[in-house]
C-alpha cells in the first residue's frame, strides 16, 4: 500500500499527539465587550459558540467582530450569537468528525478548506480543543 506525502509527513500521528490546549468556547449569550476582552486576553482569532447544551452554534472571527466594534457598529451588551457565523448545517455539507483519534492527514485535508477544526468527542457532545493549520505546522517543525 502506497503512502501519502503527508501521512509520511505525520508518521501516523493523531491528533491528540499535537497536545492541544483544551477549547475555549463562548455561550451564546455572552456579551461582545467580554468576547473582545477574553479573545484578546487568549490571543485567539476565532472562536466557537455553542448553545445552551453546548452544541456548538458557529464562530466568531474576532477581527471581523472587532472592525465593527470600532466603528461603532456595534453595542458592547449585544449577545455573540448576532455577530457570529453560523455552522453550515446540510445534507450537502456533511459533518466531518475530528476526534482526539483522528489522523493527522485527515486533519491536514479538512483545514484546506476550512479555518480550524472543532476537536469533539467521538459522540460529538463536548469541543474538547480547536486546531488549525498553524498547529500542523508547529508539529512537523517539533518532531523534525
Amino acid at each position: 500500500m502506497a503512502t501519502s506525502p503527508s501521512a509520511d509527513k505525520y508518521r501516523g500521528a493523531v491528533v491528540e499527539d499535537l497536545q492541544l490546549p483544551p477549547a475555549f468556547a463562548l455561550p451564546s449569550t455572552e456579551v461582545i465587550s467580554r468576547a473582545i476582552e477574553l479573545a484578546y486576553d487568549r490571543d485567539f482569532s476565532h472562536i466557537p459558540v455553542l448553545d445552551g447544551n453546548r452544541k456548538p452554534l458557529g464562530y466568531l472571527d474576532v477581527a471581523k467582530l472587532k472592525q465593527i466594534w470600532e466603528a461603532g457598529k456595534a453595542n458592547p451588551d449585544d449577545r455573540v450569537l448576532q455577530y457570529m457565523t453560523k455552522f453550515k448545517r446540510a445534507a450537502t455539507e456533511p459533518y466531518t468528525l475530528i476526534t482526539p483519534g483522528s489522523s493527522l492527514s485527515e486533519l491536514e485535508t479538512f483545514l484546506q478548506s476550512n479555518i480550524f477544526a472543532l476537536v469533539t468527542d467521538y459522540d460529538r457532545k463536548f469541543v474538547l480543543a480547536v486546531a488549525t493549520s498553524h498547529d500542523l505546522e508547529n508539529f512537523v517543525t517539533r518532531r523534525g
